[in-house]
């Protein structure tokens, strides 16, 4: 069964047929040759989406949707380039400054690299940065959307590995602020080889007042909601809801940047976008189930144990092994099949399940920037108007800092465990 299910998969996708459709079929065939009852696929399917936590990915998606439109990620652009767009790659220092910010919003690397790169990289070609460099940053910047909460990969991830959100949601901003740093350090070095200009405006406390007081509503949405959730105010899936309404009051009644017309087109975008992350979630749960039924997550996870028994070995195995899926998968689509068999292995090397799942979540954010199957290069592409080749090309500075962070964290605990430590331990 293990062979037939493992090998249809990799023919299909040899083949060219989307990843949810392999692993769908894939599963089914292995059913149709053991002569099980196929009244199973749809109640595997049900079974891996009847989840209360897993709501929060289409309020999360809808919110993302509303606050770009409402105007938030505008303002948060102006406040980064008040207080650093003079200094030296100023606006790279912006781009990837507002990029964090946003992420605390979105929950989402493409709908970070689409909401910041839209504005940035036709700027930053102004001011002299090639166009190249500006969609590889944006690309690049991307990831941390998955990284500081909220993140709908950190969802899915605690849900499926028994994790509690709000936890991991604490082990990704640290990681996710190292990132940004890592980005402007390469920016910065780029900025000084090809002797970019400073473009930003000399310090003006009014201009810095003034942006503030702008982008006031837009800087409230993080604290909002992550403060409510860790302050034991309301759950990660209420606080995705109250998001989606503040959203909404802010962009609409506030801001005035969001039309009543554009409301259906916003939910249009929002419903397609869900329906696909939760028809991956329920395909490759039914695939989960059946490696799970014959035993192949152990057999896998028995075969990595048995390369080494050092830890920091294993580690590194794993890492590699999920950069590659990263290039090749979908990250949903990997984490829910091999969140058995990679939590197994954690528990028998002892690592922390909550470090162990950021490390997972962020190894596939940084396989989002990497081609063939990297969606934030693909939407760094589409909005600079290049081609992936020539996005990919300017964009390896970046993904090796990405992965020098990746490795820190990796090997360095207290980076992902400090903050659920202090403050989960304060309530």
């Amino acid at each position: 069964m293990g062979t037939i299910l493992l090998l249809s998969f990799a023919i299909l996708l040899i083949i060219g047929v989307p990843i949810p459709f392999s692993l769908g079929i894939s599963s089914l065939l292995v059913l149709l040759a053991g002569d099980m009852n196929t009244i199973l696929v749809p109640q595997r399917i049900i079974v891996g989406t009847d989840s209360f936590s897993l709501l929060a990915i289409p309020f999360f998606i809808l919110s993302g949707e509303l606050m770009y439109r409402g105007g938030l990620s505008k303002r948060l652009i102006n406040v980064a380039n008040a207080f650093i767009g003079r200094f030296t790659a100023g606006l790279a220092y912006v781009t990837t400054t507002a990029a964090t910010f946003f992420a605390a919003i979105s929950g989402s690397a493409p709908a970070t690299t689409a909401a910041i790169g839209s504005i940035m990289i036709p700027e930053m070609e102004k001011k002299g940065y090639s166009r190249d460099f500006g969609a590889a940053l944006a690309t690049a910047a991307g990831p941390i959307g998955q990284m500081i909460p909220p993140s709908i990969p950190m969802v899915v991830w605690a849900v499926m590995a028994n994790v509690s959100i709000t936890r991991l949601f604490l082990a990704g901003v640290i990681p996710g602020i190292l990132m940004g740093i890592a980005l402007c350090i390469v920016s910065y070095v780029i900025a000084k080889k090809r002797n970019i200009p400073k473009s930003g405006a000399e310090f003006s406390w009014k201009a810095t007042f003034n942006a503030l007081k702008d982008g006031f509503w837009a800087l409230m949405s993080p604290v909002i909601v992550l403060g409510g959730i860790y302050g034991g105010f309301f759950t990660p899936t209420e606080a995705a809801a109250i998001s989606v309404v503040y959203g909404f009051i802010v962009g609409l009644f506030i801001y005035k940047d969001l039309k009543l017309s554009e409301i259906p087109a916003i939910l249009i975008n929002s419903v397609k976008t869900t329906t696909m992350v939760v028809f991956v979630i329920s395909v490759a749960s039914l695939f989960g189930w059946i490696m799970a039924n014959n035993n192949i997550a152990q057999i896998i996870a028995n075969a990595i144990l048995s390369i080494s028994t050092n830890k920091i070995v294993i580690l590194l195995l794993i890492n590699v092994l999920l950069l590659i899926l990263g290039c090749i998968m979908d990250n949903i689509a990997a984490m829910v099949i091999l969140a058995s068999v990679l939590s197994y292995i954690a528990a028998q090397i002892g690592v922390d399940p909550v470090q162990f799942g950021a490390i997972v979540v962020i190894n596939f954010a940084v396989g989002m920037i990497t081609p063939p199957i990297g969606y934030s290069l693909f939407v760094g592409a589409s909005i600079s108007g290049l081609s992936i080749e020539k996005v990919s090309k300017a964009l390896w500075p970046f993904l090796l800092a990405e992965i020098v962070v990746l490795m820190l964290l990796t090997y360095i605990p207290a980076i992902t465990l400090y903050l659920p430590n202090l403050i989960m331990g304060m309530n």
